[in-house]
């Protein structure tokens, strides 16, 4: 029973991995590799991360630089940021590509926070779900009297206390991020 409940809090953690790669990923008016994570190069035919296929850095504090190592790239590095969503027009000197992050609008903010928000939610939801479907699996073992009743009570108790926990730590990485997005 323990892998059982071992495997919920992994499902858990793993929701938890994946909201902060999404929030990783949005733009909060300063230069940050992470909005290029989800863009990819065909590269002779396969689809690359752009961190594969260049060098990634922050020049300053909203200027990002990426530098081909191969030089042939360069345009469809280019053409890909242009195509995606990120909202930031690249400029191209032939050798180096820079993303000029501009200032976030007030307005800009709160969308990016009703997003986050959002996000957040989401992720509440799998969680629950997550806690839901093994409540059933609990519920399924103890008619079939693999477990008793006392202890379907101690593993409801148990799992809601591990959805709880995971529901608060996904509220303060909302907030967490909420926060730099509002201080911007």
């Amino acid at each position: 029973m323990d892998e059982i409940m071992q495997g919920a809090q992994d499902k858990m953690e793993k929701t938890i991995a994946a909201l902060k790669t999404e929030y990783g990923a949005i733009r909060a008016g300063r230069a940050n590799p992470a909005v290029l994570d989800k863009l990819r190069v065909d590269y002779y035919g396969t689809p690359t991360p752009i961190n594969q296929m260049a060098a990634v850095a922050v020049a300053e504090a909203r200027i990002l630089t990426i530098q081909p190592w191969d030089v042939s790239t360069l345009h469809a590095i280019e053409r890909v940021i242009q195509a995606s969503e990120i909202g930031i027009n690249p400029q191209n000197d032939g050798r180096v590509i820079r993303l000029i992050f501009p200032q976030l609008t007030e307005e800009n903010r709160k969308n990016i926070a009703r997003d986050i928000r959002k996000q957040a939610e989401e992720a509440k939801v799998s969680i629950r779900n997550t806690r839901r479907e093994l409540m059933d699996k609990i519920k399924k073992m103890e008619k079939a009297s693999e477990i008793t009743e006392d202890d379907l009570k101690d593993y409801e108790k148990e799992l809601q206390e591990l959805t709880d926990r995971f529901v608060k730590e996904v509220d303060s990485v909302a907030a967490g991020k909420d926060k730099e997005i509002m201080e911007i």
